[in-house]
């Protein structure tokens, strides 16, 4: 009977032994959470769809505590609304930042693109790059099989069935960026939306020479300089063959639309170009 007491009794202290030296190891290394993160996170969408940068909203909610820094700190889905009241609950004020959307800059379609070849592989875009240049024979067109589709959370982003390619739902569109992670072929880009939603951009990523560039599509970019030398704002750069619009230079005058030779330059949400009516009643001297 004594020894089973003797037993409960070792048993007993060694427990209290324990429970002691874990309760001076909590309060020796216990990390106190600042209450603001979780105040950031509750206000942010939720959408954990990596856009700023970080793999939930959790995340990015503690980020901003503990660097305060709102000008690399951004949530695309949130915009500068949530980005206000984030600066508010840590006690300072954030510049807006202008919004963005994703744009496919590829107009491969099935016309302007014909196919040379049928693919019969498995339906990713990941995977057929590494096979092929594609059906076109385009080694930097789009491959029409839906990877940034699939990508997207918010349904802003699906394939045209009579051009081929993908094309962006404006008002869906939160430039989270996951359909740019998505495209094997770097083909999507982050833009300023634009006044009134107005872009120009080139719409061709491929930096073949002209002549190859132009037999596997009729709408490539030649790379021919035209556009850089008609703008007046400098917006426009070449490198490998390609030009390249500088949309935070760009003050949409459109002259270098009208300028591209191959209309590898494209004018979204604009008005109806005014054509010149000449007067028949005019006598030439």
């Amino acid at each position: 009977m004594n020894e089973i007491i003797y037993a409960f009794i070792a048993l007993g202290s060694v427990a209290l032994l324990f429970a002691t030296l874990i309760f001076f190891v909590d309060k020796k290394f216990k990390v106190v959470e600042d209450p603001r993160i979780d105040e950031i996170q509750e206000i942010l969408p939720g959408a954990n769809c990596g856009g700023c940068g970080y793999p939930g909203c959790r995340g990015f909610a503690e980020a901003i505590v503990k660097t305060n820094d709102f000008d690399k700190l951004f949530c695309p889905v949130g915009g500068n609304e949530i980005a206000k009241k984030a600066a508010s609950i840590m006690g300072v004020e954030v510049k807006e930042k202008l919004p963005q959307i994703a744009v496919v800059r590829c107009n491969g379609s099935i016309t302007n693109a014909p196919k040379k070849s049928i693919y019969e592989g498995a339906t990713s875009c990941a995977f057929a790059n590494y096979l092929y240049a594609g059906e076109s024979g385009c080694p930097n067109g789009c491959l029409g099989l839906g990877d940034c589709v699939v990508s997207c959370t918010f349904d802003a982003i699906l394939i045209n069935p009579n051009s081929g390619l993908p094309e962006v739902i404006e008002e869906k569109c939160t430039s989270c960026g996951a359909c740019i992670k998505a495209c094997p072929r770097n083909i999507i880009e982050l833009r300023n939306k634009g006044p009134k939603n107005k872009r120009i951009y080139v719409n061709c990523i491929n930096k073949e020479k002209g002549a190859i560039a132009r037999k596997n599509c009729n709408v490539a970019c030649i790379g021919c300089g035209k556009c850089v030398k008609i703008c007046p704002h400098e917006a426009i750069t070449l490198n490998d063959n390609l030009a390249y619009i500088n949309y935070e230079k760009c003050k949409l005058c459109r002259k270098c639309v009208t300028e591209c030779p191959t209309s590898a330059i494209v004018e979204i949400n604009f008005p109806p170009r005014k054509t010149e009516i000449k007067n028949t009643n005019e006598i030439e001297a």
